[in-house]
């Protein structure tokens, strides 16, 4: 990354923050509660339990279409994000490497999945450079911006571009910051964000969760 680029970023970073944190109050009830209105891929409107799954059809960051069909035999975490991201990807990223590290054996039995929302910029090339940048096994996720809806709706993941001069591209992407753990048959099963517990504690619940 380059230090114009790093500087760009850090402008836009409380201003990124701040949208995600009011978009988070604003929609964040509705990820898991029993009935909501929600607009699909398509635009039509659906009224019902929010049924949060693995549900995709995308490219890995070596150019492969894979799906959430290829992964059955392992568990998954999840984060969506950007490689333009300021500081809530790379922190997530991190930490999720670090949680992988603890896993030590027993990571092999989790794919752990980074899906950008930004599938404009964020390429397979583009991604293949920045996943390996934080651990060899992260997987990079992108795809159209019809597969990176479809995606995120089957998550019911937040994600919105917002226009902004100062930005790279003139664009920043503002997004929700969960990380989802799912199980092998892509049910959800919970839900984290970086800083809640430590690397260890996460792991260890990990490994007990997988062996029950």
């Amino acid at each position: 990354m380059t230090s114009s680029r790093a500087t760009q970023l850090r402008r836009i970073r409380y201003g990124l923050w701040l949208l995600v944190a009011a978009s988070a109050l604003a929609l964040g009830g509705t990820y898991f509660v029993r009935t909501i209105d929600f607009r699909d891929p398509s635009g039509a409107l659906t009224v019902g339990e929010a049924a949060v799954h693995s549900e995709f059809s995308l490219l890995d960051h070596n150019g492969t279409r894979v799906t959430e069909a290829d992964f059955q035999a392992r568990w998954q975490l999840v984060f969506f994000g950007f490689t333009y991201c300021p500081d809530i990807c790379p922190t997530t990223l991190a930490y999720m490497a670090e949680v992988l590290d603890r896993l030590g054996t027993e990571s092999q039995r989790i794919a752990p999945f980074f899906i950008t929302v930004d599938p404009m910029r964020d390429t397979p090339a583009v991604m293949k450079e920045y996943v390996q940048a934080f651990h060899p096994d992260l997987i990079g996720l992108t795809g159209t911006e019809a597969e990176t809806a479809a995606a995120a709706y089957a998550f019911r993941v937040y994600y919105e571009k917002m226009e902004e001069a100062s930005a790279a591209d003139g664009y920043l992407m503002a997004h929700s910051g969960h990380m989802y753990r799912m199980t092998p048959d892509g049910r959800y099963e919970a839900v984290f964000r970086e800083g809640e517990q430590s690397a260890q504690e996460l792991a260890s619940q990990i490994i007990t969760r997988m062996n029950r």
